[in-house]
């Protein structure tokens, strides 16, 4: 480690200069900040010592061959998490040894998706590929120009470029790799990377931004400018999340990124792993953006009073908080005094994401950086407020009927409202509900509870109607109010309730019971199923890699049009669709339209196909390839509701559409219209307002219900008590074997059959101990008298037979040479000298599992586990995990695992062996696809029955208290769905 007191050389304070010269304030800011004493690491080591060892540790296979000696004596093999870590942390002390304690240039290159210092690029796939064209000199129409515009596209020349669809920096290495300027390595440092992207980052001509490639082109190689497209893309993947690198960088280092969203601040007040947080420092501060508190998923179906005793009702106060759940964006708006701004105010802007969007609802109350928000602000705030911090949602709301609309709508707004000059009172505008106060006047009030935040609130903000409001909420002492406040939300078409403990404080970047989130979901869906015509293709990735994943359907405008007419066979987009299709589907639309399609040309788009955004000559939602409708295919699709878009031409769009059917009984010309369409929604809409809707808690992400375990049996497991015909080896070779005792553990076996094995193995039996005889091994499973008289004379180690069969199955799987596994102390030995206790303890880790050998099976790993220390206070919060992989791109909900997530299906036993045997594995696909199981049709919340055919299926529809609701569909439903690993239509596969 470099000492503190070290003078940086000459390259360390040239780089000082290149990467800091230009930012005056930096001493001031962070007065304690590292500095770097020698020159920063080259570029190339970021995927030599990092990114490529952390992918390799995911994709490692295990090695045939003889076992070699692990543990404490020899090499460990670590697990994936524990190797990655391994690899991270010597990195960074590489790093502190090699460079110094200023770690942040590296590390907003290895989690540059987190780093708000450095301006978006404004650089995406597309505009890559024309720079990268114009430096390489290749024509524009050459194939590998057409790989790379085409990236999502398998490839049709070249078998690489199949795997490196959907991956547009695998594309640019392989054009790039076939005229690289640099052969070996390049030299440029991190520091003169990161000087260089911050130049790239200010300029917007394409000629500029041609002139920085040209200079990464000429100093590296193809790899290099692999990993450097990535970084600029801010699409890593390198197998590890900053989570990882934050955690091993410092202990507080998440903590700290929370509260202030700023990369630069994690590095530099955290570059002593000795120097904790304390205090005020893991609170907000005041313009700094913080990770905010978020609600709970609602846990059961449809049990309020449950749910309300989450909230900690006490016996003096038991009251809870009803608020609307808006459709916005969450945002945190700060403000200060500064003398210098006009009208004396400073304001900041951040969205959950942590995105600056002060340059769009301004910066000062009047000038030229008043946004759409802050100058009609002015006096929304008591005289006394000096600074305040605010955590609410910013929401579109249209004056002309004085309601809240789609969060679509939003930026749309916001621009409109920040170009106009004049304070309007109609149209469109964004407008902030705050629900809490979390700074004031210096104080900060998230360890307040929340009744004395809102008292602080009301005090502090008088609102301006429509601008900026204070969000009202309900306060109530029984669950039974639930009920008819959901009601009205559904019947103002709302996003849904959130319920509050007014006795809680505020948990910065947490979700916990505080608040919990409930929404409605109308158990009717949009009117009739839609039959929409197919006009476009999107590629997928991954296993549909190359081919057709999703849809883009639209409306025909004239459908009395004939061929040879201006207007035959002209569509308007309205959706695009992508699930419930099976793999039949899918070849039965490839089977019919193949050799139709032809891909989407940008600059001459087909002009018989509207896209949204068509007036403005903009392209949303723009398919790889179109389809002349004339030449396509019917689909059949369903979907819970129609809402606003500007993404499709109609101007509204299908909410979660999924694919019903292939509709071959109808031709193109027959699909849903224009008009008809219209038609169809205004019937929906009016038969809505003349009855009650139907609506049911929303059962996403929820919690799994506790069922009752039944034991696992897997056939052709039984025990075996046969005489000995298993493998014959010569693993137990030059050894001879006292069998003293039958084995009674894990399955019984005779002393005769035990010799019987040793023998098939190579051993050899003997009937007395000896001393002299040092290969002499003596097996023993119970506590006999001449076991136990042995023991008491303490000089022989006693193993029981278990360990003979531990090393004959080890034996089998590893196919290797000879080799006998070491004894390990609780699992395989009877009595244990004192003097091997530490060697043989250590042949297994904490926990019990071994170094050299297998998990033998179930009962053993659920041992394993149950041995494990639990690292963490609180219980696992799947939803909050599932939410974190929503945020991070990696939904899994296209998994078999999570399949039937929102279902409740009662199963309803058969007293034939074979169909009870057949219904039995439907409960485990159910199971297994995140469903809850249920014998009862009767219970409360039930989705969906399964049975095996109609006459059974009406019995229990009419037992069922959610009559009209529930679906019958037989046990073929569920195997279809686990088949084609995606939940297919009810009503086409219902009896199968």
């Amino acid at each position: 480690m470099v000492e503190d007191t070290s003078v940086p050389d000459a390259a360390a304070i040239k780089e000082q200069t290149l990467m800091y010269g230009a930012e005056d304030d930096l001493d001031t800011k962070y007065p304690n900040r590292p500095i770097n004493l020698h020159k920063t690491r080259p570029f190339h080591t970021l995927f030599t010592d990092l990114f490529d060892p952390l992918l390799s540790t995911q994709k490692k296979a295990r090695t045939t061959g003889p076992r070699r000696k692990v543990g404490p004596s020899g090499h460990s093999n670590l697990s994936p998490h524990e190797a990655r870590r391994q690899i991270i942390e010597r990195y960074v002390a590489d790093w502190r040894k090699q460079v110094g304690a200023d770690f942040y240039p590296a590390m907003r290159l290895i989690v540059p998706e987190k780093d708000r210092d450095r301006a978006m690029y404004g650089l995406k796939e597309k505009a890559i590929t024309k720079i990268i064209i114009s430096i390489t000199n290749i024509n524009k129409d050459s194939d590998d120009a057409k790989q790379m515009l085409n990236w999502k596209l398998p490839g049709q020349l070249h078998q690489a470029t199949m795997s490196t669809a959907g991956d547009f920096a695998g594309r640019c290495y392989e054009v790039l790799s076939k005229r690289p300027m640099r052969s070996e390595v390049g030299s440029m440092s991190i520091a003169e990377v990161n000087n260089t992207l911050d130049q790239l980052s200010q300029v917007s001509a394409v000629e500029q931004q041609t002139k920085i490639f040209q200079r990464f082109y000429r100093r590296m190689n193809a790899e290099e400018m692999t990993w450097l497209i990535r970084i600029i893309l801010r699409y890593m993947k390198i197998g590890a999340t900053e989570k990882t690198v934050f955690d091993i960088w410092h202990p507080d280092a998440e903590a700290l990124f929370n509260i202030s969203s700023n990369l630069r601040r994690v590095c530099w007040e955290l570059h002593d792993p000795e120097t904790r947080l304390e205090g005020d420092e893991t609170g907000i501060s005041l313009m700094q953006c913080f990770q905010p508190q978020l609600a709970a998923f609602q846990p059961k179906v449809g049990s309020f009073e449950k749910l309300v005793a989450k909230l900690r009702p006490q016996d003096n106060d038991d009251s809870f908080w009803i608020e609307e759940k808006l459709d916005g964006e969450r945002m945190q708006l700060h403000m200060i005094e500064d003398p210098e701004a006009p009208g004396g105010r400073l304001f900041g802007f951040w969205s959950r994401k942590a995105k600056d969007y002060a340059y769009l609802y301004g910066k000062h109350f009047s000038g030229e950086e008043a946004g759409a928000l802050t100058r009609f602000i002015k006096n929304a705030f008591s005289k006394n407020v000096r600074n305040i911090v605010l955590d609410g949602e910013m929401i579109t709301w249209d004056m002309d009927i004085d309601h809240i609309v789609g969060f679509g709508t939003l930026k749309t707004a916001a621009l409109s409202e920040k170009e106009s000059s004049a304070d309007t009172k109609t149209g469109q505008r964004p407008l902030f509900r705050v629900f809490d106060c979390l700074y004031l006047n210096d104080t900060l009030l998230t360890p307040y509870t929340l009744r004395d935040r809102r008292k602080a609130l009301e005090s502090a903000v008088k609102g301006v109607h429509r601008r900026l409001e204070i969000h009202p909420y309900l306060e109530v002492r029984s669950y039974v109010e639930i009920e008819p406040e959901l009601r009205k939300v559904v019947e103002n078409s709302s996003e849904g309730l959130v319920l509050k403990n007014p006795r809680s404080m505020y948990r910065l970047n947490d979700r916990n019971n505080d608040w919990i989130k409930v929404k409605p979901e109308y158990m009717s869906e949009f009117g009739e199923s839609l039959d929409c015509v197919v006009i476009g293709g999107y590629f997928g990735s991954g296993h549909r890699g190359g081919v057709h994943s999703s849809f883009l359907c639209g409306l025909l405008i004239n459908k009395e049009a004939q061929e040879g007419d201006p207007g035959y066979g002209k569509c308007w987009s309205l959706f695009k669709v992508g699930g419930g299709l099976t793999r039949d589907d899918y070849a039965a639309i490839r089977g019919r339209t193949e050799g139709k399609w032809t891909d989407w040309d940008a600059r001459r788009p087909p002009p018989l196909i509207e896209l949204g955004g068509h007036k403005d000559n903009r392209q949303h939602e723009r398919p790889d390839q179109w389809i002349h409708p004339s030449d396509s295919v019917v689909l059949e699709c369903k979907a819970a509701s129609v809402e606003g878009s500007d993404r499709f031409r109609m101007g509204f769009t299908l909410r979660f559409p999924r694919f019903k059917k292939l509709r071959t009984d109808k031709k193109w010309n027959q699909a849903l219209s224009y008009d008809e369409f219209l038609e169809l929604r205004n019937t929906v809409e009016r038969e809505q307002d003349e009855k009650e809707k139907e609506f049911k808690i929303e059962q996403s992400r929820r919690k799994k219900a506790r069922t009752e375990k039944k034991p696992l049996v897997v056939a052709g497991n039984d025990d075996f008590t046969t005489p000995y015909a298993g493998p014959n080896t010569k693993i137990l070779e030059g050894l001879n074997f006292y069998i003293m005792t039958d084995q009674v553990y894990p399955v019984k076996k005779s002393k005769a059959e035990l010799e019987a094995l040793v023998k098939a193995n190579g051993g050899k039996i003997v009937q007395r101990d000896s001393i002299n005889d040092k290969k002499l091994i003596i097996v023993a499973d119970k506590r006999l008298v001449k076991v136990s008289s042995l023991q008491k004379r303490n000089v022989y180690n006693i193993v029981k037979p278990i360990w003979l069969h531990d090393c004959i199955r080890q034996n089998e799987i590893d196919a290797s040479t000879r080799y006998l596994l070491p004894f390990e102390a609780n699992r395989h030995m009877f009595h244990l000298l004192e003097a091997d206790e530490e060697s043989y303890e250590n042949n297994v880790d904490d926990n019990g599992d071994s170094f050299e050998r297998d998990i033998a099976d179930i009962e053993e790993m659920k041992a394993i586990l149950n041995a494990m220390t639990n690292k963490f206070e609180e219980v696992f919060d799947d939803g909050l995990f599932l939410d974190q992989l929503d945020d991070h791109d990696k939904s899994i909900g296209h998994l078999r695992n999570y399949m039937f997530h929102n279902m409740k299906v009662a199963v309803l036993r058969s007293d034939d062996e074979e169909a009870e045997s057949r219904l039995q594995m439907v409960r485990n696909y159910i199971q297994f696809g995140n469903g809850e199981i249920t014998d009862r049709v009767d219970q409360e919340g039930v989705t969906h029955i399964v049975c095996l055919d109609e006459k059974s299926g009406a019995m229990a529809k009419g037992k069922s208290r959610v009559s009209g609701l529930a679906r019958v569909v037989g046990a073929a439903w569920v195997e279809k769905c686990w088949e084609e690993g995606t939940r297919v239509d009810e009503e086409r596969f219902q009896w199968g």
